[in-house]
């Protein structure tokens, strides 16, 4: 009897410790599911069995009570968190209760490009439901806050040129106005503190580096042209010779909502008579034309020592490359170069779509 007895507890300790692997081995071992990518709400005031029983009706949790088990037997169950939740796969239970420790709430994306205006990212702004934006001029409306820069450039008119291009993570809850706010506090961040005292050495006030910078990012795509660029406008600014950019002739059309956004600068652009009209007047527009990233803020205030007063770009390659000139006629041997080149393209296109 007494063998019995001691067999039955044998037994019954080697079924505990066999069962107590088993549920160890479950909640670590990682699973696949197909809700990578989706949020799972977790409502405000759910119990915790019942999160588990939705987690695995979803497919993120193979067996519910062994998770079930461990949150009664630990009491964490009552640090559960509502939110919504994206849960990588694969994922272990134990993965999934830290995730729910720790909490998750859906977060909306806003890309700013380099070389935005605040006509874009209206554009932007206004497609973001949770906003609530009647218009893209209710977006355009918020950027009209100098108070954010004011001390940095007391000429502000709007916040052009201080809406910094990044990438933008919120909640549903935030406000349009505090996404503006983020843009420009973004842009405070990458200003450095110094690059004020910099640009006094330069005889430039903040602002007007701001605007060359505007220039220098919707003239080059490459990075390591920007310095190049920036010494061309300086050598023309210096000269008295008329910067001819056609992203501020484009911006002077958009204030006056004439720009026919095709890509294409008309006659009615180029005559425009406009301070933003780099072609008529000289020195730089009144103020930015776009958003400049970081690279672009630094060429400005680090221009490359050149004497070239002239860049087209070279055809020789797809990258948006230039080539730099310091006299006319070389420049316009450049602008020849370029123009057979577009011909030949032209052509070559046409015979593609016969």
């Amino acid at each position: 009897m007494k063998r019995l007895i001691l067999l039955i507890i044998v037994v019954g300790l080697l079924a505990t410790a066999a069962l107590g692997a088993w549920t160890y081995y479950d909640l670590h071992k990682p699973i696949a599911h197909t809700k990578t990518g989706q949020f799972i709400e977790i409502p405000r005031g759910t119990s915790p069995s019942s999160i588990i029983s939705r987690l695995v009706s979803e497919g993120v949790i193979k067996n519910e009570w062994p998770l079930k088990l461990y949150l009664k037997t630990t009491g964490a169950g009552s640090t559960l968190k509502a939110g919504e939740y994206d849960f990588p796969s694969p994922i272990s239970p134990i993965g999934v209760l830290a995730k729910l420790q720790q909490g998750q709430r859906r977060l909306n994306r806003l890309t700013i490009i380099e070389g935005w205006t605040r006509w874009d990212i209206a554009r932007a702004m206004a497609q973001v439901p949770e906003f609530k934006l009647s218009s893209e001029t209710q977006a355009l409306e918020l950027m009209n806050n100098v108070s954010l820069i004011s001390d940095l450039d007391p000429e502000a008119k709007n916040l052009e040129g201080y809406l910094f291009p990044d990438t933008y993570e919120f909640s549903p809850e935030t406000t349009p106005a505090e996404v503006v706010e983020m843009m420009v506090k973004r842009f405070r961040g990458v200003w450095k503190p110094d690059w004020t005292d910099q640009a006094r050495n330069l005889n430039f006030s903040p602002r007007q580096i701001v605007t060359t910078a505007s220039i220098i990012e919707t003239e080059a795509k490459l990075a390591d042209e920007r310095p190049l660029v920036a010494s061309v406008i300086y050598n023309r600014l210096r000269k008295d010779i008329p910067l001819a950019v056609d992203s501020s002739i484009i911006y002077a059309s958009k204030l006056e909502g004439k720009w026919r956004n095709d890509g294409k600068v008309y006659l009615s652009d180029i005559q425009r008579r406009s301070p933003y009209n780099t072609r008529i007047y000289a020195g730089l527009p009144p103020g930015p034309v776009a958003s400049p990233g970081e690279s672009s803020l630094k060429a400005a205030l680090n221009p490359a020592t050149s004497d070239y007063l002239y860049y087209v770009r070279n055809p020789d390659r797809d990258d948006g490359a230039h080539n730099f000139y310091s006299n006319g006629a070389e420049f316009e041997t450049g602008v020849q170069a370029l123009r057979k080149w577009e011909r030949e393209r032209d052509a070559r296109e046409a015979q593609e779509r016969k």
